[in-house]
């Protein structure tokens, strides 16, 4: 059974995602859910395990940050239904 989930990237990840996913003849939505199931399954116990982390560490430029917000429910709400206008 499918749920619905909101998440918020980055602008630019969304595009790169949709034109990866496009590419792959999958959605956006099932490329994120086979990617949270590899990493619900696997036996990392932390992002800083899998394997490719070490190479993202060599590439990246500076550590990652995570920026968030907190928001309440009605501007969640107010902010989804704006982007189905």
């Amino acid at each position: 059974m499918d749920n619905k989930i909101t998440l918020s990237f980055d602008a630019n990840i969304i595009n790169k995602a949709k034109e990866y996913a496009e590419a792959n003849n999958i959605s956006v939505s099932r490329l994120v859910e086979f990617l949270l199931q590899k990493v619900t399954t696997s036996g990392y116990h932390s992002l800083e395990d899998y394997p490719i982390s070490d190479w993202v560490s060599q590439v990246a430029e500076g550590e990652a940050t995570y920026q968030t917000k907190k928001r309440s429910s009605k501007s969640l709400k107010d902010e989804y239904f704006a982007s189905k206008k």
